[in-house]
């Protein structure tokens, strides 16, 4: 499943896609050089970040060139089952192309935690609502506070992070997480979630549920007048945020 909504033309502007994957990778810097020079060959801008546990990035290009760069992902047998998700931008929103090797593909600094082994229980944005209207749910949103303060879901508990590291810590601390049955989670587009998930697990969470897609698939599949987010969704490119229908925002850096 790839995600994909309509592309841009050549001359209309650059498709953006953004992608993580959880998946044991021993040999994932083999795919450093290769993966670099094709994004080079082809005009792709971004990050991707290769490391044990998978891949996450976001890569700004023509449309030819983004087919290009997945196609040869998903010919990859640990990347097969690659999802992403698009978004358009007027103006390329990367300086350069950039493939890092990294002891995780997002960081919080907790050994042994693995999302493909245990996560919490995904929710379609169409049943976000519901799930974070019900009284009996915690919301937290699980990304930092430049992100927070120019949008977060209504009702949301906001942590206040500086760093994903920090995240652990500020559960632990956080008894009264523990005084409603159900904690809802959610990140920029998924993966965050997928690690803070597994982590709430095995802090004793039973009933963890996180936002399938994230912020980005909401966005994207919920209309304006149903939404229940509120503000801008911070990406990180120099968009620096979008709105509903991934439309890019007004923030500047």
């Amino acid at each position: 499943m790839t995600n994909e909504i309509a592309s841009p033309t050549e001359e209309s502007g650059f498709l953006v896609a953004a992608l993580y994957h959880f998946v044991s990778v021993p040999r994932f810097a083999e795919l450093r050089a290769p993966l670099q020079a094709l994004c080079e060959e082809n005009g792709v801008r971004g990050t991707l970040l290769l490391a044990h546990e998978g891949i996450n990035g976001t890569i700004a290009g023509r449309a030819a060139g983004i087919r290009t760069v997945l196609a040869f992902l998903r010919s990859q047998p640990e990347f097969a089952g690659l999802e992403h998700k698009e978004s358009h931008a007027a103006d390329m929103p990367f300086l350069r192309m950039k493939v890092r090797l990294k002891k995780e593909i997002v960081t919080m600094g907790v050994e042994d935690i693995d999302p493909t082994r245990s996560v919490g229980t995904y929710v379609a944005p169409a049943e976000w609502n519901a799930l974070i209207s019900d009284p009996d749910t915690i919301v937290i949103d699980t990304r930092n506070d430049y992100e927070t303060a120019i949008g977060m879901f209504k009702g949301a508990v906001d942590p206040n992070t500086k760093t994903f590291r920090e995240f652990p810590d500020w559960v632990r601390e956080n008894t009264g997480l523990h005084n409603k049955p159900k904690i809802a989670m959610y990140c920029t587009g998924g993966i965050r979630c997928e690690k803070a998930t597994a982590f709430m697990k095995e802090q004793g969470f039973d009933e963890v549920y996180h936002l399938k897609g994230g912020i980005l698939k909401y966005l994207e599949e919920i209309p304006q007048e149903e939404s229940l987010w509120e503000g801008a969704c911070f990406v990180f490119d120099e968009r620096v945020s979008v709105m509903h229908g991934l439309e890019e925002g007004e923030h500047r850096l």
